[in-house]
Order: structure tokens, then sequence, then C-alpha cells
């Protein structure tokens, strides 16, 4: 359970498995996703002792002598927010090559270390990291799904869900963030959503990289909110800024590292030449963007553009927090040609499947919807596992061999 602690998180057997094998044990993901209450969870029935470097003593300590602050640690600890103390991964390596027991140490870390390959290298082969999203739809739910298992298995079954209708937006606008989620009202989780923005920027950024314009970083997230979903395009996000293309790349990155954006990199085939190689740009989470956009759930119900973007990073987000926990590893990508023939979502399972999600946020599909995933089919050849429209109707429709219209519920709704 995760908080509010009401909520299952699925991530906790993937954990519990890499505790019993790996000496080090990184949760990393946005601040406030619930990375300590898992990892509080799991470690406080195991006999962890807990510290946090967001307490001002034990971040001096550490910095002061990370050698012997690891080596005055209990036999198994929790270090939450690891990211403050870059120094520490050095002392922790030195810890595990003296003594390589398993689940010795279970960090937490609200900064991409996979982003700064010094900090990972430091690690390798003695540390698993685990990502922790934000809360997905099934954990709200409380019912793992089979949904991404169904996709790769080209198992659509024909049945009827209820249409989302005006729940689809409030949905998107309430995100993933359980300290969001547990207030009471739409008002008051844009209020935390904003706050946790400034936090954010102010502390975890600050720590990250010495940078000029902090207060440039809220704009351009805002800016980025509204091209959510679409190619990234540096000179758009860099036009209302004094600021050149080169730092407000290095911006971009920033904010990946911090959780609050994503690259969605493009797909590629030896098949076909004429393939944009252009990343796509995603919010972290949607409850975050619509903070951003001060958009609301009647305000973003009405308008459709701007629903459309929103529920494409919506699903995609889903669809992320889901493979995080799976059995096996799933890429994503996105897929256009120089013709215009898109899918949205692209996955790739292992070196044999690929399976494609294209987004729609009407209630009727018709097989012109299809025309991108019949490209990718074509591209993918016998790795083409599905090609899955999803769209906020009722009834689940194969469009011809492999290609299925599939309602947005069922991504979450066990069958």
């Amino acid at each position: 359970m995760s908080g509010p602690a009401l909520h299952p998180r699925f991530a906790e057997p993937r954990l519990i498995e890499a505790l019993a094998d790996t000496p080090v044990v990184l949760i990393h993901g946005p601040r406030q996703c619930g990375k300590t209450t898992l990892a509080r969870m799991v470690g406080d029935q195991r006999g962890y002792v807990y510290f946090t470097f967001d307490d001002p003593v034990s971040l001096a300590a550490v910095q002061a002598d990370p050698v012997g602050f690891v080596g005055d640690l209990p036999a198994r600890t929790i270090l939450d927010e690891v990211q403050r103390v870059p120094g520490l991964f050095t002392a922790l390596k030195m810890a595990v090559d003296r003594h390589r027991t398993p689940g010795r140490f279970l960090l937490t870390g609200s900064a991409n270390v996979l982003l700064v390959p010094t900090l990972a290298d430091s690690l390798a082969g003695r540390m698993e990291i685990l990502r922790l999203h934000p809360l997905a739809q099934c954990e709200l739910a409380g019912k793992e799904p089979r949904f991404l298992d169904a996709l790769f298995a080209g198992t659509c079954k024909a049945r009827k869900y209820g249409r989302l209708g005006a729940e689809l937006a409030g949905r998107i606008v309430a995100g993933g963030y359980p300290a969001a989620l547990a207030r009471s009202s739409a008002r008051r989780r844009a209020a935390m959503y904003r706050d946790y923005i400034e936090t954010l920027v102010q502390r975890d950024v600050r720590d990250l990289a010495r940078i000029s314009s902090l207060d440039a970083l809220p704009r351009l997230l805002t800016l980025a909110a509204g091209q959510t979903a679409r190619l990234l395009n540096v000179s758009d996000l860099a036009s209302p800024f004094q600021l050149s293309r080169p730092t407000i790349r290095d911006y971009v990155t920033l904010l990946e590292r911090v959780f609050l954006l994503e690259r969605l990199p493009p797909w590629h085939s030896n098949r076909l030449s004429r393939l944009i190689k252009t990343p796509k740009l995603h919010l972290g989470d949607t409850g975050v963007a619509c903070a951003l956009l001060e958009i609301d759930a009647p305000a973003l119900a009405a308008d459709r553009p701007t629903l459309g973007l929103l529920l494409e990073t919506f699903l995609f987000q889903e669809l992320r927090r889901q493979a995080s926990w799976h059995e096996t590893r799933i890429g994503f990508h996105h897929f256009r040609d120089k013709d215009g023939a898109e899918v949205d979502i692209v996955l790739e399972r292992g070196p044999r499947d690929v399976a494609g999600i294209e987004v729609k946020a009407s209630a009727t599909v018709t097989a012109a919807d299809f025309r991108g995933l019949r490209k990718l089919k074509e591209a993918a050849g016998k790795r083409f596992a599905a090609g899955i429209v999803l769209y906020d109707g009722e009834s689940s429709a194969s469009f011809g061999e492999g290609l299925h219209a599939v309602p947005i519920r069922a991504v979450w709704e066990t069958t």
C-alpha cells in the first residue's frame, strides 16, 4: 500500500524481488509520487533504519565524510533523496565491495541518475533501479490490469464498457500524485500542483544545476504543457525567452532529470526510410500539465484539441506506469512518416513483439483511423502483435487482422 495508504503499488513485488538478490536498490521517480512511503512500508517490515537527506544534519554529515557516514550505517538502511549527495555513490560502492550482502541499501531519489552516467556507472553491477511513477489509474481502482498482456497476445475480447464521457476530463485533470488526490476539491488539487512545481524548481533543480534563470523554468514547463504529445520543437520553446536554443535544450534535459518532462523517441525500421526522427515531448503527469495551463475539467472537456493532446499524454503515462512493474521490459516510441501517417504510442516487448496504439477522444472510430497502424504493421512485419485505436466508446471491435478499436476504460479495468 502507498500514500494515501489506500492504494496498492504494483511495483512492490519488483522491489521485494530486487532486495532479495541485489546489494543496492534505488527507487527513483518524481518527488511526492510515493517513493518514501513504498520504501518504508517494505523496509519497516524487514528491519531497515531510515535516514533522509532532506534532514540538514544527515546531509551535513554525509557531505563532510561520505565514507565515514556509510561505514557507520546499520546493516540494512534506507537512504532517502540521494540525489542531494552525489558523493555518496562512491562510498556505497566501497561498502558493497567489502560486504556484498543482498538488500544492504535501499535508496530513493527524485532525480534520474540514469541521465548522470558517472553516478549510474559507479554502482554498475551492484545496483538495481526501479522507476516509481505517480499512481496509475489501475492502482487507484485497486485492480492489477491485464491490458499489456492482452495487447501483445492480440486478444482483445469483444465486450461492453461504459463510456467515460465527462469523467475522462476529470481523471486527466486530477493526475496521479497521492498528495493531490487526497485533497477534497479540484481547486485544492490544482493549488497543490502549483506549489509542487514552485518547490521543485527552487529546491531540487537548484541542487542539480547552477542556472541563472530559475524563473524561466516554470514558464518553460507551462509552454511544454501546451505542446505535450507534439514533436519536440526547441525553437518554439525558446522563442518567448531571451535564451539560446542550446540553453533551452539543457533546461529540457534538466526538467527530464526531475521527471517533469519525458522525451518519447521515434520508432525505426530498416523497411521504411521515410520516417520522422524527432522525439515527441510528454509531460510526466497530466495533473501537473493542467495546473500549469490553468485548465479545469469542464474547460478541458470543452476544448477538444487540448483534450486530444492531454488524453494522449494521459494514456501514454498510464501505459508507462503499467509497464514499470511488468515482468518483461517494454520500450516506448512513437511512429511518424514523411507522408503524415502516425501512431501515437509504439510498444516494443523484447526483440520480438511490436504493438501500436492510436488515441482518440471521440466516441466513434472509422477505418481511416487505422492508417498509421497499417503502416506500422507493414514496417514491423512478423513482429507486429496488434494495433489498437483507443477511443471513448462502449464496444471492442475488430477492424481487420490484428487491428481493433478498444474503449479507453479497458486500459485499467480488468476483463
